[in-house]
């Protein structure tokens, strides 16, 4: 939201009807569709995928650009700014218990379910199975009949640290950008700017890297067991934040270069920056989580 004031900003502004939130559900619907039966080894799905998500994402495009426009012409005031705050805050809190699902999961699977199907009261079920993590070695993938291929597990290095490193240096300098936007320095806030961006970027360029990897090497793929499942559930998700949030820094870029916001009013710049430091912080416990444990 930038300052620029035409005319009587409203106590509150209520927009017309539109079509953009039944036209991004329609996107996401092929999105889902499509992700689904890929998954299940049906090849039209990679078809409907990519139909959801351009479509997605152009309904996204177009939808900014006219909160941007309303925001150019003086129609947002303080009610509204508090309005996109708690908007935003609760959509975030929507993504921790995402997250937090996943999470759970993870640790069930391996605090409580591979140890209760390892226990004696499975004994005669799977004589074979042998209840440890992960769940790489033979007769532990609680797959007796073999129906798990052989995989190898990966560890922190090199690919995920470096990942790490990534995105603790864009976090640093996305701060770098904002304070740099609140003393009114644009063309600095403009050049961190662009570094986050490159920097989200470069993130997934390594972990698409680092799945081919998996996939060709180490034959560790999402049907891998629990442990494949788990892992790539929560990597993946994780990089789609990665490109959802590296969007919003792209854009709100390109909006400082047409010369919104200003010093005091920026919460279109502090929204993306709430997102982006989330991620961040979704890494860490991922990176320990999944890949140290």
């Amino acid at each position: 939201m930038s300052a620029t004031t035409h005319g009587k900003t409203p106590y509150y502004y209520v927009p017309a009807e539109s079509s953009h939130p039944v036209m991004a559900a329609a996107g996401l619907f092929f999105v889902i569709l499509g992700a689904g039966n890929w998954i299940n080894g049906h090849e039209w799905g990679m078809y409907s995928l990519g139909l959801g998500l351009v479509w997605w994402l152009a309904v996204l495009f177009f939808w900014f650009r006219e909160a941007a426009h309303e925001s150019e012409s003086g129609k947002y005031g303080r009610k509204i700014d508090l309005s996109f705050r708690w908007s935003m805050s609760w959509f975030i809190f929507s993504e921790v218990m995402f997250f937090g699902a996943f999470f759970t999961a993870l640790w069930w699977a391996r605090s409580h379910s591979v140890p209760a199907l390892g226990s004696l009261d499975n004994a005669l079920l799977w004589p074979d199975f042998k209840a440890v993590w992960p769940s790489m070695a033979a007769g532990a993938t609680a797959s007796p009949a073999n129906s798990v291929e052989p995989f190898q597990t990966v560890g922190p290095f090199w690919l995920p640290t470096i990942n790490t490193a990534l995105l603790l240096t864009s976090g640093v300098t996305l701060t770098i950008a904002h304070h740099a936007l609140q003393a009114g320095h644009r063309a600095r806030t403009i050049a961190f700017m662009w570094m986050t961006v490159v920097l989200g970027f470069v993130f997934l360029c390594v972990q698409g890297y680092e799945y081919y990897h998996l996939y060709t090497e180490l034959n560790l793929k999402l049907s891998s067991g629990v442990f494949g499942s788990t892992f790539f559930l929560l990597t993946g998700f994780h990089g789609f934040h990665v490109f959802v949030g590296m969007l919003m820094l792209f854009f709100i870029t390109m909006r400082l270069h047409a010369g919104h916001f200003t010093s005091e009013r920026h919460f279109g710049f502090e929204g993306a920056a709430w997102y982006w430091h989330f991620v961040d912080v979704v890494w860490l416990f991922l990176y320990v989580l999944v890949y140290w444990m």
